[in-house]
């Protein structure tokens, strides 16, 4: 009998320390739980607490539920969240150093090339040593793919953006598509419809073809770019440090593979879906435009040459910047990067 008493105290000591061991991460996402991007972010979730055996338990916020976006990293740096899963691109007015994590503009063709700048090109040490100023560890990146745009006048190659005017997010886009002649106009997502409609504009930065179609936007703008040339935004996985420290490194290792496996994913489906629209379009008599690669080669040229700008805002900045710029040389992208 003491034998079976010792043996039960044993168990219970060891189911206490399971239960104990388990770590809850709090985390916000600013996609809707129905977007596409927030459908994998769940099933993100899930995999995590499946491959841990239950010691990650993820608990997700959606559509910026504790805070605003913008405000994500921030609350978990300071603890208020454990995990961000937004865009870098909101925290530029921290540093401007984040432009080049969210968004190359004119940089890689695919996002796997962006991925493989993270893993192959040092990225993934670069992107640390900034997000280490603020407390937070870089854990992984998913993006889709290449953003379209539309218009509703045509655009088939560089010679098109002269005088072309439409909506423009803020920041180094604007400065982009300004240089080669076009106008940038800063406005919500909210207003493309109405500027469209009403002639404000010709045509907008919106999202990925797929995107543009479920938002309706061809039933106005009867002209595209595809594939895309301009934007391929990228989202983050990033956690405290103290938090992303105190894990074992089975599960930060489970957590960076979750996150890859996500950004997998997600490309896998934005080019089932952009495909399915790409077969749509000449039916709603949607022109579509694949630019050259000489096009191609000069609007990155003019990308480029706006990083060096933005490249002298701060030292992490130029570091980003001279890090993207040696990766594009090797991949074969970037020959005239210095010019």
């Amino acid at each position: 009998m003491s034998k079976t008493f010792t043996a039960a105290v044993a168990g219970a000591i060891l189911l206490a320390g399971a239960a104990s061991a388990q770590t809850t991460l709090r985390i916000q996402t600013h996609q809707s739980p129905e977007s596409v991007a927030g459908q994998l972010v769940r099933e993100f979730a899930e995999q995590v607490e499946t491959m841990s055996g239950g010691s990650l338990d993820l608990e997700m916020f959606y559509s910026s539920a504790v805070v605003a976006s913008a405000e994500t990293f921030g609350a978990a740096a300071n603890g208020i969240l454990d995990c961000d899963m937004t865009n870098p691109s909101y925290q530029t007015g921290r540093n401007p150093a984040f432009q080049f994590v969210a968004d190359t503009m004119g940089g890689y063709d695919t996002p796997l090339q962006y991925l493989s700048w993270i893993s192959q090109g040092g990225g993934r040490e670069a992107i640390n040593e900034l997000y280490h100023e603020s407390g937070m560890e870089f854990v992984g990146a998913y993006l889709g793919g290449q953003e379209s745009m539309n218009s509703t006048a045509p655009l088939a190659g560089i010679e098109d953006l002269k005088g072309w005017k439409f909506r423009s997010p803020p920041g180094m886009e604007s400065e982009i598509f300004a240089e080669l002649g076009a106008t940038p106009v800063v406005m919500d997502f909210t207003e493309i419809f109405t500027a469209l409609e009403t002639g404000i504009i010709d045509g907008a930065d919106a999202s990925t073809l797929a995107n543009n179609v479920g938002l309706g936007i061809y039933d106005i703008a009867k002209h595209t770019t595809y594939p895309g040339f301009h934007s391929m935004s990228s989202d983050h996985l990033a956690c405290n440090k103290q938090v992303w420290d105190g894990l074992d490194p089975a599960q930060q290792a489970i957590l960076k593979a979750a996150v890859d496996d996500l950004a997998l994913n997600l490309m896998m489906r934005t080019i089932v879906q952009n495909g399915e629209a790409l077969t749509s379009l000449p039916e709603k008599g949607v022109t579509i435009y694949d630019w050259s690669a000489e096009d191609r080669a000069a609007f990155r040229k003019a990308a480029i040459s706006r990083w060096d700008v933005w490249a002298e805002k701060s030292p992490e900045a130029k570091v980003m910047v001279d890090s993207h710029k040696a990766f594009l040389k090797r991949i074969g992208l970037g020959q005239d990067s210095d010019s």
